[in-house]
């Protein structure tokens, strides 16, 4: 017993110093009660994560990719995908390929009456909503409750007399304003009133705690940001003020944008973003503790007042007992085997696409199969004049710091001016290929515009194509092989950047520069997460 509780003492006191450690190349679940932020190490900006029962749900924004992501876990640490929210945007520039950094901005995660809600804006086209009754699905259809320019941000509450409210900012973030809601969230009542003025104040949560209304907002811009908390006994204010996380003296920039999560236990916990070119932002976990009716998150290091991110720390559930006795031995049996990561390879021997998939841009239905070649993903391809512009992409996160994304491709199928591979999304596109030229395949690497760096005669029907993903260097190779075994470079390594507020993204392709053209046979995706850290599986296998 007395080893047990200088273990826990000793951990807790390592989890402190750490706190201010650079960037190490674990994360997420250690397989030893203890997690590494960030805990999700991919691109799941702007998170909002609600409890229901005992388990948790987030969505984040996901701006141009289609569609939005329902996420769960069993203890806010490891993650699996369960739904998508919508699948497409039903307006034109979405259907055009012209709505890169547009669509779903900062949504927020809801439930009330029996029922999920999601609210999103999109910055120029307004309010959306839905709703399901069981976060699996099905959800209803996108209902846009506002057509207005320059929302973003919104945050529906629901008070105990039944009176809803509209939380949300205006585009470049701020002021605060609160809207009175229809109950069923399909219309506002009001035009509004502004509660709060700050520095770049946006992304506000409201919750609602004995008598307090709380308002989590992060200030501040994404870079360099805080968490700042305003509490008033009236949801229209007056209201307090208190910074209550920073960045201080730790390597986690801007601790921004989140959510406040209990427990069943009555443990508090914050889940937030940090901005990780090229990753994207990706999702930190910080333990959370209430002080004189004010949440204090993470640990106050140099004794200001205001919390710092931690690096790592104790799991949800993995505590001592009140009366400081042992580990919880019950969460050590239930979390022990655990450790899994959201989908991420697929074989494509499903009739659904993998939830890990998303489309660039709405996806053109009809034009793509995974039942028109059982056991493969087909793609046909479309006009476009570039890569930027070709339908159909599909796409997933990048996860992780270091990994290769392989992908075999039938390439019988092709016609004239087809293009068709794998490709690394980000501000900058690179693509490499196989595209069909005068009668005769060409393996190659470009870029965006379709500015070829490197081309080779290729002879074979089947092609094995490699990225392999060093995102603590900031290097990013291709590769092929005949027999995926022997793999040979293509071209030079490249960094790559954050583009449209998304970090990362490997994606499969198949477009045409003139017409509609071929079609290319996507066997299988495998993506080779080799962080060191425990080895993770799928939850379903």
């Amino acid at each position: 017993m007395k080893r047990i509780i200088l273990s826990v003492f000793a951990a807790c006191t390592a989890m402190s110093a750490m706190a201010q450690s650079p960037v190490v190349t674990t994360w997420g679940d250690q397989g030893n009660g203890t997690y590494v932020n960030p805990i999700l190490n991919a691109d799941y900006s702007d998170p909002d994560a609600i409890r229901v029962g005992d388990k948790y749900y987030m969505v984040a924004s996901d701006f141009h990719f289609m569609g939005m992501q329902m996420l769960e876990s069993d203890d806010l640490v490891n993650w699996t995908l369960v739904s998508k929210v919508y699948d497409r945007i039903n307006l034109t520039q979405y259907e055009e390929m012209d709505a890169y950094a547009e669509g779903s901005w900062a949504p927020a995660l809801r439930y009330h009456d029996g029922k999920f809600w999601v609210f999103f804006c999109t910055p120029y086209d307004g309010l959306f909503m839905t709703t399901a009754t069981d976060p699996q699905g099905p959800w209803a259809p996108l209902h846009h409750v506002k057509d207005v320019d320059n929302w973003e941000d919104p945050c529906p509450f629901w008070d105990e007399d039944g009176q809803a409210y509209l939380g949300r900012s205006i585009l470049g973030a701020g002021p605060i304003i609160i809207h009175k809601m229809s109950p069923d969230g399909r219309e506002l009542l009001d035009e509004g009133r502004t509660v709060y003025t700050g520095p770049v104040a946006e992304g506000t949560k409201i919750h609602k705690f004995g008598e307090y209304y709380y308002l989590s907002i992060p200030e501040g811009g994404v870079q360099t940001g805080w968490q700042t908390i305003l509490r008033s006994k009236n949801i229209y204010g007056p209201y307090e003020k208190k910074v209550v996380l920073e960045q201080g003296m730790t390597a986690i920039n801007g601790p921004h944008q989140g959510s406040i999560v209990d427990t069943p236990d009555g443990e508090w916990w914050f889940l937030h973003f940090q901005e990780r070119n090229p990753i994207g932002r990706v999702v930190h976990l910080q333990p959370m503790h209430w002080k004189d009716g004010w949440p204090v998150i993470g640990v106050d290091q140099d004794m200001n007042g205001i919390g710092e991110p931690v690096l790592t720390w104790q799991n949800p559930g993995w505590k001592v007992h009140k009366n400081a006795t042992e580990l919880r031995e019950d969460k050590m049996l239930e979390v022990k085997d655990k450790g899994y990561l959201p989908a991420h390879s697929d074989d494509f021997n499903s009739p659904e696409l993998g939830l890990q998939w998303q489309f660039n841009h709405n996806p053109v239905d009809g034009e793509w199969s995974l039942t028109e070649r059982k056991g493969w993903l087909t793609i046909n391809a479309l006009k476009g004049e570039s890569f930027r512009k070709a339908r159909n992409t599909i796409a997933q996160k990048s996860m992780g710091y270091v990994g290769e994304f392989t992908v075999k491709l039938d390439l019988s199928s092709l016609k004239e001016n087809d293009y068709a591979g794998l490709a690394m999304m980000a501000q900058w596109n690179w693509q490499v290929g196989v595209m069909k030229k005068d009668g005769k395949l060409y393996l190659y690497k470009g870029s965006d515009d379709n500015a070829v760096e490197v081309s080779m005669p290729y002879m074979k029907n089947v092609i094995y194509l490699r990225i392999h993903l060093n995102a603590l260097a900031n290097t990013y190779s291709f590769s092929y092989s005949e027999n995926n075994k022997d793999f040979t470079p293509i071209g030079d390594s490249t960094d790559m950047w954050n583009g449209h507020w998304k970090g990362l993204h490997p994606a499969v392709f198949c477009y045409n520069t003139e017409g509609k053209g071929g079609k290319a046979h996507f066997d299988w995706a495998i993506y080779d997460i080799k962080d060191n850290h425990i080895v993770y599986k799928t939850k379903d296998e």
